[in-house]
């Protein structure tokens, strides 16, 4: 049950951290969010680490480096889809291949969840599948470019959460540490090769940086319920965050969503009671 809050608190969270990743790529320049957000994030993760248990090893920063470039990898290309796309159906098409990698990685390793459980796991892919439908006309106009890089980071963060998953139980949140130097170091050498600028734009940073610590803490998150839960539960109720993402998306930005869309989010709530009493 702790792994079923944990993992349900992720989706929340990092439903809310895309959110205001999607404000800051349109208002400053897509390096620029990704290199200060995940600043923001480390510095974070650094004030918490003193006062969480866990002890650092070669191990478990090595797996979260490893995770780290997977992870980066899947960010800056859904950044780069979200700037570009619609919010409402980049999230969840990168949510249900972030879903897909890590529950068929579980399932694979020998992982075998009781038979509510899989239902519930089968009730939340459906639903991230309803979260995913466009608007009216948006679905023939949406361009395909953002799409494939929403795929793309899906399979991206998917690796993340099988990779960090692979850490000493013990580590506590060092493996986080190790992923978010790299992903850091990885962002500013592309930054600096491609001569593009780290600057935000104007009123940007506090959003970027918000975003940023709210997706270092969903990782937290993540991690604790991979410590204490099955991978393949784990990972597919972290993937419902889009029902958060498109909730705020509608209210705040007043994008339109279908009636299916908001089945998914009730279909989601069920898949998550299915999970728990599994």
């Amino acid at each position: 049950m702790t792994a079923v809050v944990l993992a349900t608190a992720c989706a929340l969270v990092y439903g809310t951290a895309d959110f205001f990743g999607g404000l800051a790529t349109r208002r400053s320049r897509l390096l620029a969010v990704v290199v200060l957000s995940q600043f923001s994030g480390l510095v974070f993760v650094a004030a918490v680490l003193s006062a969480m248990p866990g002890s650092p090893s070669v191990e478990a920063l090595l797996w979260g480096m490893v995770a780290g470039v997977s992870g980066t990898t899947g960010l800056l290309l859904f950044y780069r889809a979200l700037a570009a796309g619609t919010m409402s159906v980049v999230a969840p098409t990168t949510a249900t291949t972030s879903a897909a990698v890590p529950v068929l990685f579980g399932l694979v390793s020998g992982e075998r969840p009781a038979l509510t459980a899989l239902a519930g796991v089968v009730l939340a892919l459906a639903a991230v599948l309803l979260v995913s439908r466009a608007p009216k006309g948006a679905a023939a106009s949406a361009p395909t470019g953002p799409l494939l890089s929403a795929l793309a980071a899906g399979a991206g963060f998917g690796g993340f959460f099988i990779l960090v998953a692979q850490a000493p139980h013990d580590a506590g949140l060092w493996p986080l540490a190790g992923a978010r130097t790299v992903s850091i170091a990885l962002v500013v050498v592309l930054a600096l090769i491609t001569r593009r600028t780290v600057r935000p734009g104007p009123g940007a940073l506090p959003i970027i940086a918000v975003s940023g610590v709210l997706d270092m803490l969903a990782n937290m998150l993540y991690l604790l319920a991979a410590q204490r839960g099955l991978l393949s539960l784990v990972a597919v109720l972290v993937s419902l965050y889009p029902a958060t993402t498109i909730l705020l998306a509608r209210f705040v930005l007043r994008e339109r969503l279908r009636r299916l869309q908001m089945g998914g989010v009730v279909m989601a709530l069920a898949a998550v009671a299915l999970i728990a009493t599994g």
